[in-house]
C-alpha cells in the first residue's frame, strides 16, 4: 500500500500531511477516479488492487465532496476528484488526456498550462540524474527486488557456513543475482565483472535492514491512517540466540474490517523498568508508533518471563492510561492463565502439552495408536470413547477444556507413548521413540498429575466465562455481567482451600495409584532445600506450593485482566443490534458508553444519537435478521448516519479480548507458520517481517530512497 498521493509530484502524504483516501471498491467509480488522475501506468490495475494499494489525498476533492460535520475526513459515496494542478502532471506525453474530456475543461487546462509551464531548461535540470547515481539506483533496485522475493517466499538469503566468503558465494541471494545477470541485467553484470560478488556480506545485512524498515513503515502508516489500535504480543521466541518479543497491531481499516498486522520483534534483553522503557522507546522512536492512539494491550507469556511482561504492560498503561490490559482472543482464557503461572508443576503441564501436540503431528499412525488406546480404556462407554477420540483429532491442548480432557485420556496417553517407546513391531524411528520416552517420563511424575487435577478443578470456574467472552457479541456482553459471580466462586474456594485441597489431593493420589506412579515431593525441591524426602509431607507440600498459589494467581489475574475499564468497554457491545433485540427491555448503558466521549466526533449529541440508535433496533420486523457481530454492524449502510456510534463500534473492534472475524488473524497464522517451519539456524527477525507481511506491496523506488538516505556515503556494493 502506498502512503502517499498517486497524483504525480503531489506532496500529499509526504511533505504535506493531507488525509489520504482509498480508491473506491466499485469498478465504475474506480474507473472515474483513474480517468481524473490520468496515471497511464495504473490502467491495467484491477479495482481491488487500486483499492488496496493506492491513495488520493483530500486536496483533489471539492468541499462539497465531503460529508457534513466530518471536517474533510469522510467522502460522500459519489465523490469524484476534480481538483488538479495540471502543471504538476508528468510531461513528455507520460499521461494522455482522456478522449471524452469536454472542450471547456480541455481549453481551461490548456490555459493553465500556458500560465504555469516551466522553461524547458528548468524541467531538464529538475528531472535529470547523474549517470552514476542512475546506475546506482538501478543496481540497488535489482538487489532489493531479489531480497524482497526471498523474504516473501521465506527462503534464507544465505546458508550458514564456517567460511563467510564461500557462504555468500553459494547463497540463494547470489544465485538469483547471477540468474538476473544471465537474463540481461547489464548493471548487475558490470558490478559482478568488477568484483567476484555482486554484493558483500556487510552490504547484504544493510539491504535486509532497510527492507525490514520499509515494510514496517508501510504497516505503521496503514495503522496510523486508520486511527486507534491495540498492541498484542505473543510468547517469547529465540532467534539467533536472542530472546525476542513478537508484536502485532490490531485496527479497523477504511472498509471497516478488523485487521491484525505483524510489526516486528522487540529485543527482550534486560529487566524491570529498564527493559520496559527500552521497548516502549523502540516502538515510538524506532517504529514511529503513536501509543496515545493505543486503546488495548494483550500479552501471552510463559511463567518464567511473566514478571518482565507485567512490568512492560504496567509501564505502557502508566504512560498511556487508555491502553486497557486484556487477554488475547486467539488463545483460550484457561490456557492463557495457566501459561503465565511461574509454578514448576503448572509449567511442567504446559511444556508437556506442547510436546504432546508436536508428537502426534509427526504421523497419522500415532493418532490412530492413541485412539486405539482410548478404546481400550473405555470398553463399556462407547459414546465417551467416541467423544474423546473426536476431541483428540483437534488441537485439544490449547482448548478451554484442555485440563479436563488431559485427565480423561492420561492413562490411554501413557499406554500409547509406552507402546511407541517399546517399538515391538519396529514401526517408529529413533526420534519418535525418544519423544515418546520424554512424554512418558512427564506423565509418570506425580507433580504433573497433581497440577493437572488442581488446574482442572479451579479452571472449571472460569471455563464458561472464557467461552462466552470468545463467542458472539451477545455471549461476550453476558460474560461482562457474570465476572462478579466468577470471582465470588473463586473467593469461596480460597476461603475454604483446606477442604478443597483435600479432595484434589485424594483425586490425584487415586489416579497416580491407577497409573502406578509413586506419590512424592519433587526432587528439585528436596535438592534445593537439602531436605529429607520423609521429612516433607506431600499433601502439605502441594497445598502450599500448588493449590494455594494457583487459586490466588487466578483471582489476581482475573481482576487485573478484567478491570472496570475493560468491563465497561465490553458492556458497550449492547450497541450491536442483535444484543439490543435480545435485551430490548433493558435501557442503553449510557454510563459505559460515555467513557468514549473524548474519542468520538460529537460528544454533545451522544445521548440523543444513542436513543435514536436504540429505537431503530428495538423493533424487529417479520423475517428480519439483525447483525450479531461488530463486523456485521460496521458494514451496515446506514451506520454512517450515526457518526458517534460508528466511532464507538470501531473502537470496540480493536479490543484484543474480542474474537476476530474469520480471516482477520492471517498475520498470526503466518507468524506461527514461519516459526514452526523455519529451522532455527535460518530464522531472521528482518526476513520474518518480510515473510509475514507478504501482502504489503513494496515500492522499490521508496526502498532505494531509504537506503541512500541511511547510507549516503556508500557509493558501491563491495
Amino acid at each position: 500500500m502506498q502512503n502517499f498521493c498517486v497524483v504525480p509530484t503531489c506532496p500529499g502524504g509526504k511533505s504535506d500531511s493531507q488525509p489520504l483516501f482509498r480508491f473506491p471498491h466499485d469498478p465504475e467509480r474506480s474507473k472515474k477516479w483513474l480517468e481524473k488522475v490520468q496515471r497511464k501506468d495504473l490502467m491495467d490495475k484491477s479495482p481491488e488492487q487500486l483499492y488496496r494499494y493506492y491513495r488520493l489525498c483530500g486536496k483533489h476533492f471539492e468541499t462539497n465532496a465531503f460529508d457534513n460535520d466530518t471536517q474533510g475526513k469522510v467522502l460522500k459515496d459519489d465523490a469524484v476528484p476534480t481538483v488538479f494542478d495540471v502543471s504538476a502532471q508528468p510531461q513528455s506525453g507520460q499521461v494522455k488526456r482522456t478522449k471524452d474530456m469536454s472542450k471547456d475543461t480541455e481549453s481551461e487546462s490548456k490555459g493553465r498550462k500556458k500560465m504555469k509551464k516551466p522553461q524547458p531548461e528548468a524541467v531538464a535540470e529538475d528531472i535529470q540524474m547523474e549517470p552514476e547515481e542512475d546506475e546506482q539506483r538501478k543496481y540497488l533496485k535489482s538487489l532489493f527486488e531479489v531480497l524482497l522475493l526471498l523474504g516473501e517466499q521465506s527462503i534464507p538469503a544465505v546458508w550458514p557456513s564456517d567460511n563467510k566468503e564461500e557462504e555468500l558465494k553459494s547463497s540463494t541471494f547470489q544465485v538469483l543475482l547471477d540468474y538476473r545477470v544471465q537474463c540481461g541485467d547489464k548493471v548487475l553484470k558490470k558490478r559482478c565483472d568488477e568484483s567476484k560478488l555482486c554484493c558483500s556480506s556487510e552490504h547484504l545485512n544493510q539491504l535486509i535492514e532497510v527492507s525490514e524498515k520499509h515494510v514496517r513503515c508501510k504497516v505503521v502508516e496503514e495503522v496510523k491512517q486508520n486511527g486507534f489500535f491495540s498492541l498484542v504480543t505473543d510468547h517469547l521466541v529465540k532467534i539467533s540466540g536472542d530472546w525476542c518479543l513478537p508484536v502485532f497491531l490490531c485496527y479497523v481499516d477504511q472498509s471497516k474490517c478488523q485487521q491484525e498486522r505483524f510489526v516486528g520483534f522487540l529485543s527482550f534483553e534486560g529487566d524491570g523498568d529498564t527493559l520496559a522503557e527500552r521497548m516502549l522507546s523502540e516502538m515510538t522512536d524506532g517504529w514511529g508508533l503513536d501509543l496515545d492512539q493505543c486503546r488495548g494491550q494483550a500479552h501471552s507469556c510463559c511463567g518464567t518471563h511473566s514478571s518482565q511482561i507485567k512490568a512492560f504492560a504496567s509501564k505502557l498503561m502508566e504512560k498511556h492510561p487508555k491502553a486497557v490490559l486484556t487477554f488475547r482472543s486467539t488463545h483460550a482464557l484457561n490456557v492463557s492463565l495457566a501459561s503465565g503461572m511461574a509454578l514448576s508443576g503448572v509449567q511442567l503441564v504446559m511444556s508437556t502439552f506442547k510436546k504432546i501436540e508436536s508428537f502426534f503431528c509427526q504421523s497419522p499412525l500415532l493418532q490412530l495408536e492413541l485412539e486405539h488406546a482410548i478404546s481400550m480404556f473405555y470398553p463399556d462407554k462407547e459414546d465417551k470413547a467416541n467423544e474423546l477420540r473426536e476431541i483428540c483429532r483437534t488441537s485439544w491442548t490449547t482448548a478451554h477444556e484442555a485440563f479436563e480432557v488431559a485427565l480423561d485420556i492420561i492413562e490411554a496417553l501413557l499406554l500409547c507413548v509406552d507402546s511407541v517407546h517399546d517399538n515391538e513391531d519396529m514401526r517408529w524411528n529413533d526420534q519418535i521413540i525418544h519423544n515418546a520416552l520424554e512424554i512418558s517420563k512427564a506423565l509418570t511424575d506425580f507433580e504433573l498429575i497433581m497440577a493437572l487435577v488442581v488446574l482442572k478443578n479451579v479452571m472449571t470456574l472460569t471455563q464458561a466465562f472464557g467461552k462466552n467472552l470468545q463467542g458472539n457479541a451477545a455471549d461476550a456482553y453476558l460474560a461482562a455481567s457474570s465476572l462478579k459471580a466468577v470471582l465470588h466462586s473463586l473467593k469461596e474456594v480460597e476461603d475454604n482451600i483446606d477442604v478443597y485441597h483435600e479432595f484434589w489431593y485424594d483425586e490425584a493420589v487415586n489416579l497416580a495409584a491407577a497409573m502406578e506412579v509413586p506419590v512424592r515431593v519433587p526432587r528439585s525441591f528436596l535438592r534445593k532445600h537439602q531436605a529429607d524426602a520423609g521429612a516433607v509431607q506431600p499433601e502439605n507440600y502441594y497445598k502450599e506450593h500448588l493449590s494455594v498459589p494457583v487459586v490466588k494467581y487466578i483471582i489476581s489475574e482475573m481482576k487485573e485482566l478484567f478491570s472496570e475499564e475493560h468491563l465497561k468497554t465490553l458492556r458497550c457491545l449492547s450497541l450491536v443490534p442483535s444484543v439490543i433485540e435480545l435485551y430490548k427491555s433493558t435501557q442503553p448503558d449510557e454510563e459505559s458508553i460515555q467513557m468514549f466521549s473524548n474519542d468520538i466526533p460529537n460528544a454533545g449529541t451522544l445521548s440523543a444519537e444513542l436513543h435514536c440508535w436504540w429505537v431503530k433496533w428495538s423493533k424487529k420486523g417479520k423475517g428480519e435478521t439483525f447483525p450479531s457481530s461488530l463486523h456485521e454492524t460496521l458494514q451496515l449502510a446506514d451506520v454512517k448516519f450515526f457518526p458517534n456510534m460508528l466511532a464507538i463500534l470501531r473502537l470496540l473492534s480493536v479490543l484484543p479480548s474480542l474474537s476476530l472475524e474469520n480471516g482477520c488473524d492471517v498475520a498470526y497464522k503466518h507468524f506461527k507458520m514461519y516459526m514452526e517451519n523455519t529451522p532455527d539456524k535460518y530464522k531472521s527477525k528482518s526476513l520474518a517481517v518480510l515473510n509475514i507481511n507478504y501482502d504489503v506491496e513494496s515500492d522499490l523506488d521508496s526502498v532505494v530512497d531509504i537506503y541512500m538516505k541511511t547510507y549516503p556515503d556508500r557509493q558501491e556494493a563491495s
